[in-house]
């Protein structure tokens, strides 16, 4: 059966601006915007953090021109900074700098949220990535957004990238979590019935002041506001180019898959919102180390052999998206460890927090200058 949808693919990525000498986090997105937009236009934007700076690919037809994309966008990131003395790194905490160290972006939105959500919008010094699906179809896109919860810990395992808060290692793979946890409408969504049920979910906050627009709500995985897109975005980010580019490939995979369910009138079994939270943190603080949940068979299960069970169950879409060789990179993630497992490695070896930053700057240039 033949895919009647494209499945176009859009990655953001939110880098850290630091200073190489220091390691510290830098508050001079300023600096690399002035140039950064006449080279990179719309691809480019601040963050609310001033040491943050976040890309955006085009919409891309497939996996391999998404990848181009990344590649072109981390290494024109990196030029700018390295103009300013300055570096950049792909993690989604930092090792070492505070939160209360860095300096907000002027803008009436930030702050705005800061007013709004106070303390936490403070202390939400995170970096992650989000990966946009097309789905034309809002219908569909509810329908495949239902039954992908359940896969989201799975995949999250696989990006984790934050051990380290503030100088201290947290003993957990995906700190980003715990910080991320404070605001409100995040985390995984409740099922909806219909598009209609969740637009009225959606003009109810917005009705009654909980909300400006749907792009306050910052769920792990809804259908886009904005853009004709499912958005994922309960992934850290890697450090390296070729795990982004395996978790955005695995992303697309699930989603054509449920979506052939879906047109097959095939229904995938809809868990409960805190029976998968149960695995979500599980995957933050065990990353691939520990074990999830398999909810049919009530039981727990390596969390490896799931991921294992994951590409199994997509198998049958991936060569017609064009994707093994960038799905297939799960297998090197799932032997050789996450970014999160790297860092820690590097920290054992060396008791030094500067050194996991140096790893850090390596391998988010690794493939790309």
């Amino acid at each position: 059966m033949p895919f009647d949808n494209d499945f176009t693919i859009g990655i953001e990525e939110e880098f850290q601006i630091i200073d190489p000498t220091t390691r510290e986090l830098r508050s001079r997105v300023n600096e690399i915007l002035e140039e950064g937009r006449m080279l990179l236009g719309e691809q480019i934007k601040p963050e609310m953090h001033q040491s943050m700076v976040e890309v955006g690919t085009g919409i891309c037809k497939n996996i391999k021109e998404a990848k181009a994309d990344v590649i072109k966008l981390r290494r024109g990131i990196a030029e700018l900074a390295q103009r300013k003395g300055l570096a950049i790194i792909a993690a989604s905490t930092h090792p070492i700098s505070h939160w209360a160290d860095q300096q907000i972006t002027e803008h009436e939105r930030y702050w705005q949220l800061i007013e709004e959500l106070q303390h936490s919008a403070r202390g939400l010094l995170i970096f992650g990535m989000h990966v946009h699906i097309g789905m034309a179809d809002r219908e569909a896109a509810i329908a495949v957004m239902n039954a992908a919860r359940y896969m989201l810990p799975h995949v999250y395992a696989i990006s984790t990238s934050s051990p380290f808060w503030i100088g201290q290692n947290t003993g957990m793979k995906s700190y980003r979590y715990e910080v991320f946890k404070q605001f409100p409408r995040t985390g995984i969504p409740e099922f909806f019935n219909s598009a209609s049920e969740f637009d009225n979910f959606v003009n109810l906050l917005v009705k009654t002041g909980c909300i400006d627009n749907g792009k306050k709500i910052w769920w792990d995985v809804r259908p886009h506001p904005f853009f004709p897109t499912l958005e994922y975005r309960i992934c850290d980010i890697p450090s390296k180019v070729n795990e982004t580019i395996a978790i955005a490939a695995l992303f697309q995979a699930i989603t054509a898959k449920l979506y052939r369910l879906y047109r097959q009138n095939l229904g995938f079994r809809l868990y409960r919102r805190a029976l998968i939270e149960e695995n979500k943190w599980r995957a933050a603080r065990f990353g691939l180390d520990g074990k999830l949940i398999d909810f049919g068979k009530r039981e727990e299960v390596d969390t490896k052999s799931l991921i294992i069970e994951l590409l199994e169950f997509v198998d049958d879409v991936v060569d017609e998206l064009g994707s093994r060789e960038e799905i297939n990179y799960v297998h090197e993630i799932l032997a050789n460890g996450t970014c999160a497992d790297r860092q820690l490695r590097v920290y054992k070896e060396t008791g030094d927090l500067r050194s996991v930053v140096d790893m850090l700057m390596r391998e988010t240039l690794e493939g790309v200058i």
